[in-house]
């Protein structure tokens, strides 16, 4: 079984391959286009931030490429873009 210390290692050594070009020891996850999921909606960013429980500053920051939706995020983006009205609405209910 591997301590911590070579689970990092291991990781570190990961990054330092990627960053030197070997995409297989790396994933990037492709940058989601936040504004065009939320234009598809028909709401303004306050609208939309309002609807599905997401900060105001967040999604600004998402459309400006500011910063990038992490994982959940991108889960959650992606169900909104398949299937806006749904996903509102089962937020609305938690």
């Amino acid at each position: 079984m591997k301590n911590a210390f070579d689970k990092i290692a291991a990781g570190l050594g990961d990054a330092i391959a990627y960053a030197e070009g070997d995409q297989a020891r790396g994933r990037v996850a492709a940058p989601l286009d936040v504004a065009a999921i939320r234009k598809r909606t028909g709401k303004t960013q306050d609208q939309f931030a309002r609807a599905y429980r997401l900060p105001i500053g967040t999604v600004r920051d998402w459309e400006q490429s500011r910063s990038q939706p992490d994982a959940p995020a991108r889960i959650l983006l992606a169900l909104i873009g398949a299937e806006p009205e749904t996903i509102e609405r089962l937020v609305q209910r938690v």
